[in-house]
């Protein structure tokens, strides 16, 4: 591994608090560009972005609020993830004080929530790998880049909100907020590559 990679990958973090400063168009473009070229099952290439910043933005995140008291009050959550609509909150705060905002979703996937059954479950396995594939390589340019990325998945509970109002039926895999970041957190603990490597 070259020791500039080295450094971007050790160096990416997730970042909660970000400044007010515009993010060049450019640096989107190359985000998006190293978020193309990812590996993916089958070369499928499952993904679609949209960017989101301003009123768009925020019109966007108004739907994410409105899913997300509603699944406070939904039946359907097991109360174990309703329990995590308070760092849902916070995620929310995060994506609005962040300049910009990447939707990733799955074209070749729909409402996460129905039973998806064996055949259909190794293509969701598979896309949703792609997929993480593609959204890593952009957080990876992004701290290249001097930006901070947090990479989102509490989209979850307001799949429907923003789908609907988006007019798609492609599920909503995640989302990454962007900008530059106003923190430099340490790393967090990692395992030892004893504890999570085996030989054969």
């Amino acid at each position: 591994m070259t020791d500039r990679i080295s450094e971007i990958i050790e160096k990416r973090r997730s970042i909660r608090k970000f400044k007010t400063d515009e993010v060049p168009e450019e640096f989107i473009r190359q985000m998006l560009e190293a978020a193309r070229v990812a590996p993916s099952a089958k070369n499928r290439q499952p993904w679609r972005f949209m960017v989101i910043k301003g009123e768009s933005k925020e019109r966007i995140l108004l739907e994410m609020e409105k899913g997300i008291k509603a699944s406070g009050r939904s039946l359907f959550i097991p109360k174990k993830f309703r329990n995590g609509l308070v760092s849902a909150e916070n995620t929310l705060r995060i994506m609005r004080e962040a300049p910009v905002v990447i939707l990733v979703f799955n074209t070749l996937s729909k409402n996460p929530y129905p039973p998806v059954f064996a055949g259909k479950r190794i293509s969701e396995i598979h896309n949703t790998l792609s997929i993480g594939a593609a959204i890593e390589n952009m957080l990876l340019c992004a701290t290249g880049l001097g930006l901070g990325t947090l990479w989102i998945g509490n989209t979850v509970y307001a799949h429907k909100q923003i789908t609907r109002y988006l007019g798609t039926k492609e599920q909503l895999a995640s989302a990454v907020a962007v900008g530059y970041p106003d923190e430099e957190p340490e790393g967090r603990p990692r395992k030892t590559l004893d504890e999570i490597c085996g030989g054969v």
